[in-house]
């Protein structure tokens, strides 16, 4: 097949996330498996307009806003190129499906819901959550689309969407590798410093257990606008780190006792699954994706609140929780299988 992989940001972008390592992974599983791909996403400053990613095709523009447009564009020049195309929805939709006879086949992480509120002024929070995401979502009801959790079916099917299939991120391990933790109690955060992602409520759960445990040590690795109020603060104990590579990603999630995570709403939380492979379990907030995730890669959930998350991290330490990391998906050859299945699919009810 001839896939157009579109997404609103790829890997090179400074915001982008575990969506976009999950498009990136998804993209190059479908070249080894024969496959050709076009990813098109945001300009991004320093990127070339077009490049080659490991088999991958990538091409750019458009801005935050204007990718939309710019992908149609592309779509419109080059449709003869494509046999079907892979929409991936964070929040607002290509609506790939209105652009011609093309099959589509569309993949909605999440919804934003509750993300609004912490990421959009007012009044346009209100007007995302209540207008635009509805009015959009509502267009995929008669759609088959999939999505990276329960918990994203359980919220899309609030909007009227019906045939839903849960495809759970990949995993690159069958076990457990546990690596050579650091002598003092270490936790981590791992994520885009915005105020969705609610790193200050984790900086906050660690100042509890630094009360009881005066030699823990805090990691947190991201970037976002919130990174310089975190540093400013100051908070004992805590480094915070910015955009790390990966290499140094993996040498400090392996090394943690354990890693925290706070976020409104996710899709899964690919760190937690990251997290457990190498060796870390993961304390988080109950909240939708994570109460997925989070048990499924062994870890342990709590009321989102910091001294709840506080309170749990030290009787972690203390001996009062036990939890175990553990591979808690499929493989990303057997996610880009089930893709594969949906793509041809979509393909021969055209």
């Amino acid at each position: 097949m001839r896939i157009l992989l579109l997404n609103w940001r790829d890997i090179r972008h400074p915001a982008g996330g575990g969506a976009e390592v999950w498009a990136h992974r998804v993209a190059e599983g479908l070249v080894k498996r024969g496959h050709s791909v076009t990813f098109f996403a945001a300009a991004v400053d320093g990127a070339p307009r077009e490049e080659m990613m490991n088999g991958v095709r990538v091409v750019r523009g458009g801005s935050r806003f204007g990718v939309y447009r710019a992908a149609r564009a592309f779509f419109t020049a080059n449709q003869d190129d494509f046999d079907v195309i892979l929409e991936e929805i964070n929040t607002r939709p290509f609506f790939a499906h209105t652009w011609g006879d093309t099959a589509v086949v569309p993949m909605i992480h999440q919804v934003a819901r509750d993300v609004w509120k912490y990421e959009a002024p007012l009044p346009l929070a209100l007007v995302g959550r209540y207008f635009f995401e509805p009015r959009w979502l509502k267009k995929f009801a008669s759609r088959r689309v999939m999505t990276l959790s329960p918990s994203s079916v359980d919220s899309l099917r609030d909007y009227g969407l019906r045939d839903l299939v849960v495809v759970l991120p990949g995993s690159d391990q069958r076990s457990v590798n546990v690596g050579t933790k650091t002598p003092q109690p270490t936790v981590c955060f791992l994520g885009r410093l915005v105020k969705s992602k609610r790193p200050v409520d984790a900086v906050r759960a660690f100042t509890i257990l630094r009360q009881t445990i005066p030699t823990a040590e805090m990691f947190v690795m991201g970037s976002g606008p919130l990174k310089e109020k975190l540093r400013s603060e100051g908070a004992v104990g805590v480094k915070i780190l910015g955009r790390v590579t990966s290499d140094e990603r993996e040498r400090i999630l392996s090394s943690s006792h354990v890693l925290v995570t706070t976020t409104v709403r996710e899709g899964w939380g690919l760190n937690v699954s990251e997290a457990a492979e190498l060796g870390t379990p993961t304390i988080g907030y109950d909240s939708p994706g994570l109460r997925d995730s989070i048990p499924l890669c062994g870890g342990h959930l709590v009321r989102q609140d910091p001294q709840a998350l506080g309170d749990a991290l030290v009787d972690y330490f203390q001996g009062r929780l036990e939890i175990s990391p553990r591979i808690g998906t499929q493989s990303w050859d057997d996610v880009c299988v089930q893709i594969e299945t949906e793509l041809h699919n979509a393909l021969n009810q055209k």
